[in-house]
């Protein structure tokens, strides 16, 4: 049997955590703790219900990640010729099938901890819940995937930002006022300009699949500009707070500013894998925004 057989029958925990992708991860736990800041900033804080979201939303992350893992290589997405970080299916560390059942048996994990949300936060985190789970999945499979279809974007904005940080308050105060929807929008931007990257990475493979990301439709330069406008969105949001009446706090956030550059500079001049750099980049600029912004809604 060779190496990468035997590895594809058994696969071993190091092999599932490149599977899980952890520096994605960092789009799961953002919506969390800044819902969780403002939810300290209102004294409506509630440690179990804050804990099941960011366990709920690791594993709706690591499910989506692990089924796209799979629909990738099933469609052709995830070839030989993958620019990007190494994916377990299509390097066959892991079998397709063994991929797949791993990522139902996440989201089951998901949908068992959304149990106790719903018995905490009412039916409306039964319906979070479902259309997150039901996204997760639909992103690359069934009939009409989303990331093939150009609607990648607005569902990783929706369910990483708006949903997301909005739940996770309401699961803490029983309730979602303006600005939870406010705080939720930069959380989203941020997690919109992961995926931008990663479609500017990829777009000479995934036109060759028949994957319409909106880089792939319009092209290079629109990418290019939808990742500066995710970015102008995400540092404005604190802004429109504070002139909407939240406390001068909320600006902490703007403290992350530096951390933007570096992946800023790779997505205007770089191309294929020389943007893979950018991917961890923007993922951290993501989390120290979260955690600045968080800490600003806390405080004030």
């Amino acid at each position: 049997m060779s190496e990468l057989a035997a590895a594809a029958a058994a696969p071993g925990w190091k092999t599932w955590l490149l599977a899980i992708r952890p520096k994605t991860l960092a789009a799961a736990v953002a919506p969390v703790v800044v819902g969780t800041g403002l939810a300290l900033g209102h004294g409506a804080f509630r440690p179990l219900p804050a804990l099941a979201a960011l366990a709920g939303a690791l594993l709706i992350q690591i499910g989506t990640n692990l089924t796209n893992d799979y629909y990738d290589f099933k469609k052709g997405a995830d070839t030989a010729e993958r620019v990007g970080p190494l994916r377990v299916t299509q390097a066959g560390l892991v079998a397709p099938q063994t991929v797949l059942r791993a990522a139902v048996g996440t989201f089951a994990a998901a949908i068992a901890v959304g149990g106790y949300l719903v018995l905490a936060g009412g039916w409306p985190i039964a319906v979070i819940g479902v259309l997150s789970v039901a996204s997760g999945w639909a992103y690359t499979g069934g009939p009409y995937p989303l990331g093939y279809n150009g609607l990648g974007d607005v569902a990783v904005f929706v369910f990483f930002g708006l949903v997301a940080v909005t739940g996770t308050y309401f699961v803490q105060a029983g309730a979602a006022p303006p600005s939870a929807w406010l705080a939720s929008i930069p959380v989203g931007a941020m997690a919109t300009a992961i995926l931008v990257v990663n479609n500017l990475r990829d777009q000479a493979t995934d036109a060759r699949a028949g994957k319409r990301t909106l880089v792939v439709r319009f092209g290079e330069r629109a990418g290019q500009a939808e990742y500066v406008a995710m970015l102008a969105v995400a540092f404005a949001a604190p802004v429109a707070l504070w002139v909407a009446g939240a406390s001068p706090w909320c600006l902490l956030a703007l403290g992350s500013i530096p951390l933007a550059a570096p992946p800023l500079s790779k997505v205007l001049r770089a191309k294929g894998p020389a943007l893979n750099p950018a991917l961890g980049e923007t993922a951290r600029l993501q989390m120290g925004f979260a955690l600045l912004f968080a800490a600003g809604l806390w405080i004030s």
